[in-house]
């Protein structure tokens, strides 16, 4: 709405949206409902849908900006669907890092690995595009496995982590991706005829798709549990850390061949692996403090349907001298596709049940 025109493509150029193109009474509307909002309730939360990038979206009205609290960080959906396309030795690491990271500085952002767009009928969720049909006979844990179901578990919940590692100062979930809902929503409806003769088929009216199995994510004879797990275990590591609110993100490593990417946000070190076969013993990774670290999120766990390829009871003190930009360095092993935060010992305490 604040363009007049919707077809506008965007360079990054300031010039395209302070001109004769913008709706200046759209925008002075969202200034007055932003206004009004935390004038009456100071403590409510604005979130504003933009995905032009429109400056001083985020800046308060008083300071001559629209007055959003956050906006949606909407590029990262788009690429991981655009990702899931191609076989992961084909992902680049610079790629995912610079869509999650790309927004101003100070300009606080909501982000979502996928939103009800992916679920809708006509799409397909992440869990989804990773596994595919054989979402439907091999998320029992009575039996094996397959490949496809491997990579789809390790990869939905990196995915994820590093999407609310690096990708704004919020996190959205819509309901049922928690634990990889299998199918989509489709709410009842007719036939639609359009003004151009076209039939848009309908479902009859059907119920059978208009709903969420949230019995999935609870039951403990499915891989979905896993995945739920995870989910609640990430939440409690930013309740107990608030890495997302920290000032503190560097990244120290993204590794096109080794497909690794490192990073700190607040006083946590995020070890990302996203090879396909590549684990990495005595692996060296660059961090600001000293000290002692060990292990408080392990996507390899047994408990979130992984490997348990680690010992969370070993230790890792640090060596000095400057590696990847960072004056400290310690080793570690890196399981192929798999995430583990480490944090260093004075952070140490255990994460609420």
């Amino acid at each position: 709405m604040k363009m007049k025109a919707h077809q506008v493509a965007f360079t990054g150029s300031y010039n395209e949206y302070f001109g004769y193109a913008t709706d200046i009474d759209a925008v002075v509307y969202l200034m007055l409902v932003n206004d009004l909002i935390h004038g009456l309730f100071p403590e409510a939360v604005t979130v504003g849908e933009d995905v032009s990038g429109m400056p001083t979206f985020c800046i308060p009205v008083q300071d001559g900006g629209v007055g959003f609290d956050y906006r949606l960080h909407m590029a990262i959906a788009d690429k991981w669907i655009e990702l899931l396309k191609k076989p992961d030795e084909y992902w680049k690491m610079g790629d995912i890092i610079h869509t999650l990271t790309n927004r101003r500085w100070s300009e606080k952002c909501i982000a979502y690995a996928e939103s009800h767009d992916q679920a809708l009928v006509g799409d397909k969720t992440i869990a989804f595009w990773l596994m595919d049909k054989d979402m439907y006979e091999f998320m029992a844990l009575d039996r094996p496995a397959t490949p496809a179901v491997d990579r789809g578990i390790a990869f939905h919940k990196m995915i994820r982590l590093i999407t609310m590692g690096l990708g704004g100062e919020g996190y959205l979930n819509f309901m049922g991706n928690e634990f990889g809902h299998p199918e989509w929503i489709d709410f009842p409806r007719g036939d639609q005829l359009l003004p151009n003769g076209t039939v848009i088929p309908g479902n009859n009216f059907s119920y059978d798709k208009c709903r969420r199995r949230f019995d999935l994510g609870d039951a403990d004879y499915l891989r979905y549990r896993g995945l739920q797990e995870f989910d609640q275990a990430m939440q409690h590591l930013e309740e107990k850390y608030g890495f997302m609110t920290s000032e503190h993100l560097y990244i120290s490593r993204k590794d096109e061949g080794d497909r690794i990417v490192v990073f700190e946000r607040g006083g946590l070190v995020f070890i990302f692996n996203f090879h396909w076969s590549n684990s990495y013993s005595d692996y060296r990774v660059g961090c600001l403090k000293p000290g002692k670290y060990k292990i408080v999120l392990d996507s390899d766990d047994l408990l979130f349907g992984g490997f348990n390829r680690l010992d969370h009871n070993a230790e890792y003190f640090s060596s000095d001298g400057w590696y990847d930009d960072r004056p400290h360095s310690f080793l570690v092993y890196a399981p192929c596709r798999t995430v583990v935060v480490y944090a260093p010992g004075e952070e140490l305490e255990p994460l609420k049940d």
